[in-house]
């Protein structure tokens, strides 16, 4: 059984910390599931770390839709949410629900998440109508990255941190059972969870919080374009995948590789009869 909207919600109100992760594969999805984490975030983030854009704006629904069929295939107990890519919800209400449907039907997703406050909070009402759990997500919203002029930390000052505690009361109105709080200054991420009733989700946003997220490839270490300021690397895989495969390349070249230990045989009787 897999972990439910109202489990999370529960662990909020029981002061229990919410851990959350990005994944994009099988294999990596497997591994976080295993570990115990309750939601994994199938991010548009993924335009990035995955795909080599140089943001998430290229990323299409049917490249979303790709990596959550995989994600959800890796996992059994962890929630999967599905990211609705950029201008996959800001067209038509029906077009919008087509394509939120998509990620549950087709991807197999539990819930998904949109960036956006008042301005999305109406959609977010009727998606969460049709019985589609929705997760927010303000402040830094990576898919406003040209209008916001970069990625920079929002709310610093009191006009766009008093839209943003109205960004979040909206989601919650319109029915959102959780919000992320991307890059916002930690005093006022803590401010913001303690007005709401469901839970808030930072990235950049400071240990106020209820949960945290981190997109794996940050924390892992093995995306070498630039490290975030909110990014603890646990590990630094990008040097040891650098360091395996050049051993690798070395011994195929040495003759070293493959041993005995690593080929297969057959009877030497026969070969006389091949010629």
């Amino acid at each position: 059984m897999r972990i439910t909207i109202n489990q999370i919600k529960n662990m909020k109100q029981k002061g229990e910390k919410i851990v959350m992760l990005t994944a994009y594969d099988y294999t990596t999805a497997q591994m976080i599931d295993k570990a115990g984490i309750p939601l994994i975030l199938v991010g548009d983030s993924l335009g990035m770390v995955v795909l080599g854009y140089e943001s998430t704006i290229p990323v299409t629904i049917e490249d979303m839709l790709h990596h959550t069929k995989a994600v959800v295939r890796g996992t059994k107990k962890t929630m999967i949410i599905g990211d609705m890519p950029f201008m996959t919800y800001h067209v038509s209400i029906d077009e919008t629900l087509k394509n939120a449907a998509r990620f549950i039907q087709e991807g197999g997703a539990q819930a998904i998440k949109l960036e956006g406050g008042v301005n999305v909070a109406e959609k977010v009402r009727r998606i969460v109508d049709c019985g589609i759990p929705v997760m927010g997500h303000i402040g830094l919203t990576p898919q406003s990255v040209y209008q916001l002029g970069g990625f920079k930390v929002q709310g610093k000052t009191t006009e766009t941190a008093i839209r943003l505690l109205k960004d979040a009361q909206a989601l919650e109105e319109a029915g959102a059972w959780a919000v992320v709080l991307e890059t916002v200054p930690a005093q006022l991420a803590t401010l913001i969870t303690q007005k709401l009733s469901i839970p808030t989700i930072g990235i950049g946003a400071g240990v106020g919080c209820d949960g945290q997220v981190q997109v794996i490839n940050d924390m892992l270490g093995s995306y070498t374009d630039f490290v975030p300021k909110h990014a603890k690397q646990y590990t630094k895989l990008s040097n040891i995948m650098y360091n395996a495969i050049s051993e690798y390349s070395n011994e195929v070249k040495n003759g070293s590789f493959p041993t005995d230990e690593h080929s297969f045989s057959m009877d030497e009787n026969l070969l006389s009869e091949i010629g």
